[in-house]
């Protein structure tokens, strides 16, 4: 290594570093004019334009570092891009050949559990996780991490005592203070309610006080102080809901665009769709999807695949739609006319890899599904579908209690009362909708109903997905398999009731919500 082009080089990463993407462009490009073949040039500049939002820039420049010479680093950046632009086959395949021979800085490292993470494959991440920390003890990013792939296969201690350490090197992390709180059921004997309180009201940053205000209410809450805890959650959520552009307007065209396009997407083509038979089980955030999807993995039979975005991506690329949204009127307007065959073979092709056991059938809890369930039976016409119900007033208040991903715009509803209502109203209006243009193909199971009479719900659920009956499924929370969703810590406990008509302990707070589903004819009684 010549000394400028050490300089070069060093000068690049350092500009990485610090944010700077044009200077580490800058030299990055000049490595690259000097001599095409220089793999660090490559993987330099790859990682610069991925960063500034030229993803596919950045991916055409990495494979080239890989391919001029295959390192570990390269490979694991290089998967993160596939992850990125949904190639999530190629991502699993790039970090097969990392594994050969891991590379050995932190960063690298970390990546490669962030990637295994989003496919879904836990217990792969967590070596990575680890080794990241171990090089690098007080990266919080790394340790957050870490403390979360625990908590998502169940080692609730290590999660926690992890999380205490992160805390120690930083008292104001509000990711991790909000992870903290959700391990487990604080007590009044163990909790952190005075200590969330001094940092929430040390936070300044608008997204730090809406997590540390969830998990101010979530412990509050736990130790017997729900209407503390509610007030709580008004303040937070009305904070946050004031600096969103969001309209109920904006989901009431996507549901208005789906029932429409129904007749277009009965008579579209389906050339031989595939006979697999997944299992959906889908339905309104936080009203029991994890709690099924557990119950039905706990099948020797079946393996759950986790939350997957394989159906709206898939039918995304059939629409051939310019723009972000997955979901949109103009999505669902050019899809409905394609080969329905073809999106299922997409799905299932997409689904494969965040599946282990391919000899089992398997679950997808996406939960917003709901909407894609005319594309589910036309394109996978062998898929099973299971739609949970849950009392329309706790399903506001379980919305409004749950912090959803804040930087995706598909949960803006969720930080306003009324518009979780509205949002519910119309869910409950289209599910009506696929009651008739479905008969026979979704299965409603009331969460109510499962709670009171777990066997007689459980046959009911195996009968509708084709499966014998196991008496594993009724051991559901021994289930050892991770868990990477809200509920993880939930569904780790038999059956429990505490969530049964909570919405009665605040009716007055809930009041205009319950006006407002006497007004759109939803009973609550």
């Amino acid at each position: 290594m010549t000394g400028m082009r050490a300089a070069r080089i060093e000068a690049a990463r350092s500009a990485l570093s610090r944010g700077d993407l044009n200077a580490a462009h800058r030299f990055a490009a000049t490595l690259v004019a000097e001599n095409p073949r220089d793999a660090e040039g490559h993987f330099l500049l790859g990682v610069a334009e991925s960063s500034a939002g030229r993803i596919q820039t950045g991916i055409r420049h990495l494979e080239q570092a890989v391919a001029l010479d295959p390192q570990g680093e390269y490979r694991a950046q290089l998967a993160k891009l596939f992850t990125l632009v949904r190639r999530d086959g190629d991502a699993a395949a790039m970090l097969r050949d990392a594994e050969q021979a891991p590379p050995a800085d932190a960063l690298s490292r970390d990546t490669m559990g962030c990637v295994y993470a989003r496919l879904g494959d836990h217990a792969a991440a967590l070596p990575h996780f680890d080794e990241a920390v171990r090089r690098d003890p007080r990266n919080t990013e790394y340790r957050y991490n870490q403390a979360a792939t625990l908590n998502f296969l169940g080692r609730t201690e290590e999660a926690d005592a992890a999380l205490e350490t992160l805390i120690a090197l930083a008292p104001g992390n509000a990711r991790a203070h909000h992870l903290l709180a959700s391990l487990r059921k604080q007590s009044t004997e163990r909790n952190h309610v005075e200590r969330l309180a001094r940092t929430h009201a040390a936070a300044r940053d608008g997204g730090d006080r809406l997590r540390l205000g969830y998990a101010l209410a979530k412990e509050l809450e736990d130790i017997g102080r729900p209407a503390e805890a509610l007030d709580w959650l008004c303040e937070v959520n009305a904070e946050h809901r004031g600096t969103l552009p969001y309209t109920f307007a904006r989901d009431a065209a996507v549901f208005d665009a789906i029932e429409a396009s129904w007749p277009a997407l009965a008579a579209a083509p389906a050339s031989e769709p595939p006979t697999d038979a997944p299992i959906f089980v889908i339905g309104v955030p936080r009203t029991g999807t994890t709690l099924v999807d557990r119950i039905l993995s706990s099948h020797p039979d079946v393996e759950s695949a986790g939350e997957l975005q394989a159906m709206p991506i898939a039918v995304k690329k059939a629409a051939g739609t310019p723009g972000p949204a997955v979901m949109d009127p103009e999505t669902i307007a050019a899809a409905v006319g394609r080969d329905l065959g073809d999106i299922g073979r997409e799905y299932l092709q997409r689904a494969s890899h965040h599946r282990r056991d391919p000899g089992r059938r398997f679950t997808d809890k996406f939960p917003g599904n709901f909407q894609y369930a005319g594309f589910i039976a036309r394109a996978l016409p062998s898929a099973r579908i299971v739609c949970l119900r849950r009392h329309p007033m706790d399903t506001v208040l379980s919305n409004f209690r749950n912090l959803f991903a804040v930087g995706s715009r598909y949960y803006d509803y969720s930080y306003d009362l009324l518009d979780i209502a509205a949002y519910y109203d119309r869910f409950d209006r289209l599910m009506a909708f696929w009651r008739d243009a479905l008969p026979g193909r979704v299965l409603e199971v009331r969460y109510e109903d499962l709670i009171a009479d777990q066997e007689g719900e459980t046959r009911r659920l195996l009968a509708h997905c084709g499966l014998a009956w196991s008496d594993d499924c009724l051991s559901f929370h021994t289930n050892s398999a991770p868990v990477s969703t809200p509920s993880a810590a939930q569904v780790r406990r038999p059956i429990y009731t505490e969530s049964v008509a909570r919405w009665k302990r605040h009716a007055d707070v809930l009041e205009p919500v319950q006006r407002f589903f006497a007004a759109a004819g939803i009973a609550i009684d």
